[in-house]
């Protein structure tokens, strides 16, 4: 027998981290000469590391799991031992073999409670973005409910607004839902703004001072649009009229020039 081979099982034993004591140290003294068994070690546990890729993912290679089940059903061309002696290792044979079944079991475990981990955090991440993304998309639809329900509906109030220019004049439109306080307002043909001016809207009432009803500027088009401006409600509409304001307000009531006016149809 050459040096090596009784070293068989042993080696087994030793990549899985389960040879103590003397045999231990006698076999980490042979590897310091041993060229094949260091071979043999580096093979076994690279055989080791592919089965243990089983517990979360594909089978390894049948080689591999056939060659270290050999190499630990190898036994040693030795000598008798006593009895006793035989007894004795076979225990701490025994005992190493548990150890590491349930360290190997442990490690398993723990691969499968943090893959668990990882895909409840991705779950939670998925659903707080698809409920933010469905709130948005709720606000966005009551949005456009209230815009198509103010233009279609019968009762509302629609005021055209005109200037007393020669054309293009500008021109403006309200749709006022005064029971929702809801009020759409188109306008278009507005002449550009000088700096630090700005449009205003308001409500004349029928009784009471004006109630301003949005600030806006017009496109490079001369169009513009207010959609639902704060409003108290159930305020009874007597006219419409737009002015020319200071940018830096205040807004609280109608200061400056105005541009067009119109009356209830």
């Amino acid at each position: 027998m050459s040096g090596h081979e009784q070293y068989g099982e042993d080696l087994a034993l030793y990549a899985l981290g389960a040879l103590d004591g003397d045999e231990r140290l006698a076999l980490e003294k042979h590897l310091e000469t041993c060229g094949v068994c260091r071979e043999e070690l580096a093979a076994l546990r690279g055989d080791m590391a592919v089965l243990s890729t089983s517990v979360m993912g594909p089978h390894p290679p049948q080689r591999s799991r056939q060659r270290l089940m050999e190499a630990i059903a190898k036994e040693p061309k030795t000598a008798t031992l006593p009895s006793s002696d035989v007894r004795s290792r076979e225990s701490k044979r025994s005992f190493s073999w548990w150890g590491a079944l349930g360290w190997l079991a442990a490690a398993a475990m723990l691969l499968v409670v943090l893959r668990m981990r990882g895909e409840n955090d991705r779950l939670r991440d998925s659903v707080a973005t698809l409920g933010s993304l469905v709130k948005h998309q709720t606000s966005e639809l009551e949005d456009a409910r209230r815009v198509a329900d103010t233009i279609t509906a019968p009762e509302a109030q629609k005021v055209v607004l005109v200037a007393a220019k020669t054309p293009p004049q500008p021109q403006g439109k309200t749709f006022y839902l005064r029971d929702r306080s809801s009020l759409i307002f188109v306008a278009n043909n507005l002449p550009a703004l000088a700096p630090e001016k700005i449009y205003e809207l308001w409500l004349i009432p029928k009784t009471g001072a004006p109630i301003a009803a949005g600030l806006f500027k017009p496109d490079a088009h001369g169009s513009a649009t207010v959609v639902n401006p704060p409003l108290p409600v159930g305020v009874e509409a007597k006219n419409f009229v737009v002015t020319l304001e200071p940018e830096s307000g205040p807004h609280d009531a109608p200061r400056g020039t105005a541009v067009m006016a119109g009356a209830g149809i």
